[in-house]
């Protein structure tokens, strides 16, 4: 397989004189596997709240504002791996008890009861994301809890909280720092456990999560960079970062068959609220923005071959 690589990279230093050989890495890791080019043929999406207390009941309103929008946009239960760390829902502070919203107009309850929490209180631990993200479970675990992705899955990881320079807070006593996060994306591709993969991340100094990632097929995006914090809308309301992409989503009526792409979502006006710089890394991904469907991430729309060619039944 390494002299596979090996060809296709050889391929593109003849077709680009001034090909950066310190890219290499960007087309095969250490097993010489090469990045798949192929349709994905499932979608998944993983998304993490990592904060408890009542003070960070906007960390809950994000992530199950994600949650809803990916299952309207079609990717199932079955393929959502939800992860919460507080039950703010029935915290005694909140005025509308078993209810979670993300605006002020209080339209749709998003703790309301069709969601499937899969995760929660102190199950929501870097450990149990670890084997989440490479598979490495307890016997047993059962198949609600498991990643079951393979080679051909597209998979969106969300994770919301309070992050610094480098890591990410789970349940205000541990942390995941960027070098986890990278070798746990590793071992996903050294075990063919994703087609393509985006990374978003919600937190004070969110770009820097994604500075050691190395994997290929990867896209990251965050709602701030070093040094930034990440700024809401209110306590018991929601982020600004995650406010922003899902009006987007909203005012531009995204659906199933829509063609509204990354480069449009990154690049939208109403990122400017944020009160920090919110950026994206692409070097590792084979593809143009504008060619990624936000639906080969947050929906579930494959595409469809049609054959006149038959096949004989057998006897």
């Amino acid at each position: 397989m390494k002299r596979v690589a090996l060809v296709a990279v050889a391929l593109q230093i003849a077709e680009d004189p001034q090909f950066n050989v310190s890219k290499i890495d960007s087309f095969f890791n250490s097993s010489g596997r090469l990045p798949s080019a192929q349709p994905h043929t499932n979608n998944w999406a993983v998304l993490v709240e990592t904060s408890i207390f009542w003070h960070n009941y906007r960390h809950v309103a994000n992530v199950l504002s994600m949650y809803h929008t990916v299952r309207r946009l079609g990717i199932p239960d079955s393929q959502i791996i939800l992860m919460i760390a507080d039950d703010m829902a029935c915290n005694t502070r909140n005025s509308n008890p078993g209810t979670i919203y993300n605006n002020r107009n209080h339209n749709l309850n998003m703790y309301g009861s069709e969601i499937e929490v899969d995760y929660r209180g102190y199950e929501v631990s870097v450990e149990n994301f670890i084997r989440v993200l490479t598979g490495r479970h307890h016997e047993g675990v059962p198949r609600s809890k498991r990643l079951m992705t393979d080679e051909r899955s597209n998979v969106l990881i969300y994770m919301t909280g309070h992050g610094g320079d480098e890591f990410l807070k789970f349940q205000d006593f541990e942390e995941i720092c960027s070098r986890d996060l990278a070798d746990a994306f590793e071992q996903m591709w050294e075990k063919g456990r994703y087609n393509e993969l985006l990374f978003v991340v919600d937190t004070c100094q969110a770009t820097t999560l994604y500075k050691h990632f190395r994997s290929p097929n990867v896209l990251a995006a965050g709602s701030s960079s070093r040094g930034q914090n990440s700024y809401s809308l209110g306590v018991a309301m929601i982020d600004r970062f995650t406010y922003a992409t899902l009006e987007y989503f909203e005012h531009n009526k995204v659906a199933e068959d829509s063609k509204n792409n990354l480069k449009e979502l990154f690049a939208d006006d109403n990122y400017r609220y944020l009160g920090a710089q919110s950026n994206y890394r692409t070097d590792l991904f084979s593809r143009p923005l504008d060619s990624v469907l936000l639906t080969d991430f947050f929906g579930s729309v494959l595409p469809v071959q049609t054959t006149t060619r038959g096949y004989p039944l057998g006897e």
